[in-house]
């Protein structure tokens, strides 16, 4: 799946550092059995744009791509110069190649919607769209925002209009949520409390609300607040006219679940050289390896690097000082303290890294270095998509 080599992954002044296999993106996008890539990390390290560089660089060397975010902020509709995003994939303009390049923002009352509307009858699909416990479940109930990202990578993977399909997996505290999230949400469609439910006249009224508590009481009490004494109603009134399609819930989300295992998916896990950020990835790739998901690499976004790597940052703090006690040339030590500081930065980075590559060391690494500025334009995504396969 991944093609890699091992080398030296070090840079001049940085010291000895262990030697890594390096990940080849363009081998990754370019493989044709490659058909979904998940990027995955915790938040703020650059997922999206990671996403969206790597689609952009995929669409130009040839491939039908969809990029599917789950980011509700604008950034990644701006970057690819589309006014909005939506639940429907949308045609970027300005690729260059002869692929295509779709990009889509995931809507999880919609994604939600389309599931009952394509698996009840009208009558049916009418009493559970307008179920008011099945209008609160579908805007938050906990999981469902991964939930329904699972759902919408199976559309789109069963409709067979894209070859390679780009997932940025949703802002979560663990961004492996989305994996666990239709084992949660179908214990609960398929769970004790559902089941009694199904047969309130077995559980009678008082009975009924004790279980209800008991069982359900995180979302009961949440919901009681709302709907006041109808709710014990609404909700089994949502169960009898969801039991229907109860079964399909479980089924794509174990179908999901293997595709996601097989040979054509390939994961990254994204972060930043930092320690929290370099933690989690670790969490990440060990998470990947116990559920068989089939990891491509790391990608190590952010990273800095001095443009005069010889000089160190003791040396250069020396010279620094020697001339603001000579009380000379204020500019000259200003900017050696400057290139001080980014060598401690680059030497922490560095320090991180190898703590990771000595718990991973098999796990390929691409870097990408810090851009002055925020990209902002598919010009930026394409410098960045050139980082990651330099």
């Amino acid at each position: 799946m991944t093609a890699s080599a091992t080398a030296t992954a070090g840079h001049p002044g940085d010291g000895p550092r262990r030697t890594s296999p390096v990940l080849h993106m363009d081998a990754v996008l370019d493989d044709p059995h490659t058909r979904i890539v998940v990027c995955c990390g915790s938040g703020g390290v650059g997922k999206t744009t990671t996403a969206a560089a790597i689609g952009l660089r995929a669409a130009e060397r040839g491939r039908r791509v969809v990029v599917l975010t789950v980011d509700p902020a604008r950034r990644l509709a701006q970057s690819m110069g589309l006014t909005e995003l939506d639940n429907t994939p949308r045609l970027v303009d300005g690729v260059e190649g002869t692929g295509e390049l779709h990009a889509m923002m995931l809507d999880m009352k919609r994604t939600f919607d389309e599931i009952i509307e394509a698996h009840a009858d009208p009558e049916r699909a009418r009493q559970i769209l307008t179920n008011p416990f099945y209008q609160s479940l579908s805007s938050s109930f906990s999981g469902t925002q991964e939930y329904m990202a699972m759902e919408k990578l199976g559309q789109l993977r069963r409709s067979d209009d894209w070859d390679l399909i780009i997932v940025d997996t949703p802002p979560s505290r663990s961004a492996l949520d989305f994996l666990d999230a239709p084992e949660r949400l179908g214990r609960f469609l398929d769970g004790r409390l559902i089941r009694i439910l199904m047969a309130p006249a077995k559980a009678g009224g008082r009975s009924a609300f004790k279980l209800l508590n008991a069982g359900f009481s995180l979302v009961a009490g949440a919901l009681t607040k709302i709907l006041g004494a109808q709710f014990l109603k609404d909700i089994q009134t949502f169960v009898a006219a969801l039991d229907a399609v109860f079964g399909g819930f479980r089924q794509r989300a174990e179908q999901t679940y293997r595709l996601l295992q097989a040979p054509g998916t390939a994961f990254l896990v994204v972060a930043a050289p930092e320690r929290d950020a370099m933690r989690e990835a670790s969490y990440f790739v060990e998470r990947l390896a116990e559920e068989s998901m089939p990891l491509a690499g790391l990608v190590i976004n952010r990273v800095h690097r001095s443009p005069a790597p010889a000089l160190s940052a003791a040396r250069s703090t020396a010279a620094a000082e020697d001339l603001e006690a000579r009380g000379e040339h204020e500019l000259t030590a200003a900017v050696l303290r400057l290139h001080a500081g980014r060598m401690l930065l680059a030497a922490r980075e560095h320090r991180e890294q190898e703590h990771f590559a000595s718990a991973h060391p098999t796990v390929p690494i691409a870097e990408v270095l810090a851009m002055p500025e925020d990209v902002h334009d598919l010009a930026g995504l394409r410098e960045i998509g050139e980082l990651l396969a330099s």
